[in-house]
């Protein structure tokens, strides 16, 4: 309980996570079978340490994966147990469409914020919806939700749970999101609906074939109260070199609530991967999910991984590294973390 509105850091401990299963229905429809082995190995490595909330548009689908998943759970001895919601879904990017949880006075809320596929790049109303659908399904429990007439992602925002935000002003500002809103305003209402006393704008960092006017989680990482994992280009000729090296600028300069700097780990910067267009794809070890116990990084079958996952190990020392390699998911243009949402403790109590 607490006096005030509090967004918890992900490492908060968790009660599960939703995933919004990939269908024939979304984008993913002529590359299900390479998709879907990802979301199987989030799902079993999020089973072992805290429940699993699943919705899924197509119910025969749906059906198979309890059994599928209910029984791993059960031949494995797991904590875990599935939880399977049938609703209709635009898509999977669950970080973004899914809810964000705060700590309030009263204890848990749920804040469903409005959705429309970044700035309405793409269909959005049945994922604007489908937070409404868990919730009178009983997904959340007695939790109650409430209906913010705001639209802002999950992905957007970083939390150290003690009331610092950190975001980009790049997708924040953006004016089909919220066009009627200035920062000012931004930072009222994020201090109003998330108990936010300070908000660190990024003004520089993207990842060439991200759709979501760079997301912070694909940039720059709150790992603890005091530390912020971030993305670094060391390649002069690369298109990414001089934004990325801004944003670093722009990390050195940022302090915590006491005034002392924060401390800094840059991430790996993976080779480049492209599609069969030649479009370059946003692959990004910042993409990370923290659950209970463990770190499900997101790997690209490169050469960096290994490096990837040993700086994450000496990040996170007391959790395990799971890699999952997520080369699949960026030819959607995002990663782990966009395809999951982590629920608090005392939000699922199945």
């Amino acid at each position: 309980m607490t006096s005030r509105r509090v967004l918890p850091a992900e490492w908060a401990s968790q009660s599960a996570v939703m995933l919004t299963w990939p269908h024939p229905g979304t984008d993913w429809f002529d590359i299900l079978e390479d998709v879907e082995p990802v979301f199987m190995a989030i799902a079993k490595a999020v089973l072992k340490r805290e429940h699993l909330v699943i919705s899924c548009e197509h119910v025969v689908r749906l059906q198979e994966l309890e059994q599928q998943l209910t029984a791993y759970a059960c031949d494995n001895d797991l904590p875990g147990r599935v939880i399977t919601v049938p609703a209709p879904a635009n898509d999977t990017w669950a970080r973004d469409h899914g809810p964000i949880s705060v700590d309030t006075a009263d204890g848990k809320t749920i804040l469903d914020f409005r959705f429309n596929a970044w700035g309405g790049k793409f269909p959005w109303e049945k994922d604007n919806a489908l937070n409404q659908h868990l919730s009178n399904a009983g997904a959340f429990g007695t939790t109650p939700m409430m209906s913010v007439d705001f639209v802002l992602e999950g992905g957007s925002i970083e939390s150290d749970g003690l009331g610092t935000i950190l975001t980009t002003s790049e997708c924040m500002l953006t004016p089909t999101r919220n066009p009627e809103l200035d920062r000012t305003d931004i930072e009222t209402l994020l201090s109003e609906t998330l108990g936010a006393d300070r908000i660190l704008w990024l003004n520089h960092g993207y990842l060439a074939g991200d759709d979501t006017d760079s997301h912070i989680d694909t940039l720059a990482r709150f790992c603890a109260p005091d530390h912020i994992c971030y993305v670094a280009c060391p390649d002069t000729t690369d298109e990414h070199f001089g934004a990325l090296a801004a944003m670093g600028e722009e990390l050195q300069q940022f302090r915590q609530a006491d005034g002392t700097p924060y401390k800094l780990t840059p991430l790996p910067w993976p080779d480049a991967i492209f599609d069969d267009e030649g479009q370059r794809l946003p692959a990004t070890y910042a993409n990370f999910l923290i659950i209970n116990e463990a770190v499900l990084l997101p790997v690209y079958n490169v050469p960096q991984d290994d490096e990837a996952i040993a700086i994450m190990q000496g990040l996170f020392p007391e959790r395990e590294i799971v890699p999952i390699n997520c080369r699949p998911l960026i030819h959607q243009h995002g990663s782990l973390h966009c395809v999951t949402m982590q629920l608090p403790a005392g939000v699922v109590t199945p």
